[in-house]
């Protein structure tokens, strides 16, 4: 009967004491890149490094040859690794190398060693840096979510990436990479203390060998890393193997903390056939007969202009569909929590009240489907951030009607039938009659497909607007997030008796705005929302939900 590994508890980091991250850290964030460039130059290399290694081992044949006219020093007269050993200056340039990969390996070590962090009951604090040092402090009452990373090669070490996203631009705290383990116990704690809520820690949780902590050489802990486990070699190596194929089969979201009955799961067939039928599908029909008529009219050029842009598109479809595989969604007592990927993971926590707009559009193509993408803005997640960032305010990548009402439960939890009833209407409905207050006839000079589609609605704290004919779009807004509310009106929507109104939130990729409306209606709902925007945020205490859940 093969031995199991002992159990370790997972240490609380969130102790005010400065702590290290995974050992792994250096390889996982600069190593692979070093490994990469010198395969790729020792690729470029391999023939005359194999020419060298037979004059290594053929001395008197190659010195024949240097003696030839057009030998090896005719061939290699320009040549770096020619000259090299045309001089006889092999053993100093592996001396060199040697001291290369010496002083690369020291680098990252001891960049790995002043990387530190700790936790108090008010900051995340991080400080870095070898001959330039940085000290960067986070409060945790600015906490706008927590995301939790997992990479392919970084889970076959059994690690994570902790991103804490804070108020403010280039606010975020990255702590890349901690043992996998301690990553969700410190997300937790970070959650519970961010909450403002006065219970205290959970218990140290055991865990398998590989993901606890132990005290590094200058008494430092190192997060993820425990005491070998005892037996023989074969044994821990299958239980080390059996952990992985574990956390590679396991669910991204616990069932265990997320309750079933709130998850929107999507299915394969629909993620691959919203992504086809996407707004980048039509460049893709579009670039391909222009490359397919370049080669029939004999135009080769064509090749070199659009095959990369094609290249390219099929790529980002790619990124798409296994960015939505596995996707689940749920409310905690933290917050909603969001988890996708396949092989390369990611799980976000987006905390109560963090929330400042949810917008639901609906492509034309999808139309025939009934499907939708959600999308929020968050302070901290702006409509410029890269890649990675807007990939955090997809909430949902497509979903049914009844997916978008579910998930606005999820924001919304105080939500209520009359609201399930008017985001109905805001999804599918047109003209009055609906509980919103529509764009007047007249509209139809500036807006002449969507203009019975606009309209505007207020319900128990939360804005909606629609809008959009070719892209159906309906916007929630919390009047306790609103920024500011403007209303509009150029030349031709006064001479119309029109004005547009736009409610103001953090920037994101939601933008809160009704393109027409009556002025009078205008006037009267700025005035309307001004007020309960003030009222709503006087009453407003849910981003610090811990102190609630301590009164009761």
């Amino acid at each position: 009967m093969t031995e199991t590994s002992p159990r370790a508890p997972v240490r609380y980091l969130a102790d005010g004491e400065w702590h290290r991250l995974h050992p792994a850290s250096p390889l996982l964030r600069g190593g692979l890149v070093f490994i990469a460039v010198v395969g790729f130059v020792l690729a470029n290399l391999r023939e005359r490094l194999v020419e060298v290694f037979l004059l290594l081992f053929s001395p008197g044949e190659a010195g024949d040859r240097f003696d030839r006219p057009g030998g090896w020093s005719g061939d290699w007269g320009d040549d770096p690794i020619g000259g090299i050993v045309v001089n006889g200056l092999i053993g100093w340039a592996l001396a060199g190398l040697l001291v290369i990969i010496v002083l690369v390996i020291g680098g990252f070590h001891l960049a790995w060693r002043m990387h530190t962090f700790r936790v108090t009951h008010e900051a995340l604090e991080v400080r870095s840096g070898i001959l330039f040092r940085s000290h960067r402090s986070a409060r945790l009452d600015r906490i706008q979510g927590i995301n939790l990373n997992r990479p392919l090669f970084a889970r076959l070490f059994g690690t994570a990436k902790l991103d804490v996203s804070v108020a403010g631009q280039s606010g975020n705290v990255d702590l890349s990479y901690l043992g996998s383990a301690q990553a969700d116990r410190l997300r937790a704690d970070l959650l519970r203390l961010a909450s403002g809520a006065r219970r205290a820690a959970a218990p140290d949780v055991e865990v398998a060998g590989d993901a606890a902590a132990t005290e590094g050489a200058s008494g430092v802990p190192v997060a993820g890393v425990a005491e070998p486990p005892r037996g023989t070699l074969a044994a821990r190596a299958g239980g080390l193997v059996g952990r992985r194929v574990d956390e590679f089969l396991a669910p991204e979201l616990d069932p265990s903390i997320a309750p079933p009955e709130s998850v929107v799961r999507i299915p394969l067939a629909r993620v691959i056939a919203s992504a086809l039928l996407g707004g980048s599908m039509i460049w893709f029909v579009v670039l391909v007969a222009i490359i397919t008529t370049g080669i029939v009219s004999g135009a080769p050029w064509v090749l070199f202009t659009f095959v990369p842009a094609v290249i390219g598109l099929v790529s980002y479809l790619w990124s798409r569909i296994t960015k939505s595989l596995r996707y689940s969604i749920a409310g905690t007592s933290d917050g909603v929590r969001i988890g996708s990927g396949l092989l390369s993971t990611a799980n976000q926590t987006i905390p109560p009240g963090r929330v400042h707009a949810i917008e639901a559009t609906q492509w034309l193509l999808w139309r025939p489907f009934g499907w939708w993408s959600m999308r929020v803005n968050v302070a901290g997640q702006s409509l410029s951030a890269n890649g990675e960032g807007a990939q955090r305010t997809l909430v949902l990548p497509v979903g049914t009607a009844d997916d978008v009402r579910r998930v606005v439960g999820l924001f919304v939890p105080d939500a209520d039938e009359s609201l399930g009833d008017l985001l109905a209407a805001g999804l599918t409905g047109t003209g009055a009659g609906t509980g919103f207050t529509p764009a007047p006839r007249r509209a139809a000079w500036i807006r002449p497909f969507s203009w019975r589609r606009i309209g505007l609605a207020a319900h128990r704290g939360l804005a909606l607007m629609r809008r959009g004919w070719l892209v159906r779009s309906v916007v929630l807004v919390p009047l306790a997030r609103m920024q500011s509310v403007a209303i509009a009106a150029g030349p031709v929507r006064r001479a119309l008796g029109v004005a547009s109104l736009r409610i103001h939130t953090v920037m994101g990729p939601v933008t809160a705005e009704v393109p027409a409306l009556d002025r009078a209606e205008a006037d009267a709902a700025f005035e309307a929302l001004a007020a309960e925007s003030v009222a709503r945020a006087l009453r407003d205490h849910s981003d610090r939900w811990g102190e609630a859940a301590d009164a009761r």
